[in-house]
């Protein structure tokens, strides 16, 4: 694994080029966070001396590098997933994947600037490519033994949180009532519980057509967190 990763890396730092998604790119130049994080975690992460890097190489569906004679596949999911920027490096040699935030591992599902249903697509999209190892945007590294029950926790929290959406929409509720009315089960003790509200905004939204809320979603998950969500690194 850490071959395929001194691969990728090695390859990056010599082209000197960053590749992504338009939507990838447009955020990176936009984005407010990257200047000042506003005190949503505790402590308030400190960047440090940030200079903005959006992608030189923008991709719509997929691209092919080649480091010497060895391939390396970027491919986009086909639809919004965990945003709508979503790409995955695809190592055919090595069958190694990196996932990014497609996955996480031990780790609670992240989806509110992306899409629901096509985070749930995006689960058997990924397990089309038969990796021998994958490399989740946050947790462990995920071995091909273990990558089935990975997808199927993944889909039965996304199924959750669709269930308890449509029951908070159909009882009046909003995302946050219906996050404390929703029993976690085996996803309570996974880090960063309070996910739950902010796949809730997203699963709302997309629900009902309206627009994303993303101050009023991270407010409601720190009220239900009973305080700034914690910072992780």
């Amino acid at each position: 694994m850490e071959g395929a990763n001194r691969l990728v890396l090695h390859l990056w730092r010599q082209r000197g080029e960053r590749h992504g998604r338009i939507p990838c790119r447009e955020g990176i130049l936009t984005d407010t966070v990257i200047d000042a994080c506003p005190p949503i975690w505790q402590p308030v992460p400190d960047w440090g001396a940030v200079t903005r890097r959006a992608p030189d190489l923008t991709i719509r569906t997929a691209l092919t590098l080649h480091s010497d004679s060895h391939p390396i596949e970027l491919h986009h999911p086909g639809h919004p997933a965990h945003t709508s920027g979503d790409l995955i490096a695809w190592l055919p040699e090595q069958r190694v994947l990196f996932a990014g935030d497609l996955l996480f591992h031990r780790v609670t599902p992240l989806v509110f600037m992306g899409s629901l249903d096509g985070a749930l697509r995006s689960l058997d999209w990924i397990a089309s490519f038969a990796p021998g190892h994958v490399v989740p945007g946050h947790g462990p590294v995920i071995d091909a033994h273990i990558l089935p029950a990975v997808l199927d926790q993944h889909r039965a929290y996304y199924r959750l949180v669709h269930t308890t959406a449509q029951t908070g929409l159909r009882d009046g509720l909003t995302p946050l009532q219906a996050a404390r009315t929703c029993r976690l089960g085996p996803f309570a003790d996974l880090p960063d519980a309070e996910r739950i509200v902010l796949n809730l905004h997203r699963a709302y939204a997309d629900t009902t057509g309206h627009p994303f809320d993303l101050p009023q979603a991270f407010s409601d998950a720190i009220a239900y967190n009973s305080g700034p969500l914690h910072t992780r690194v």
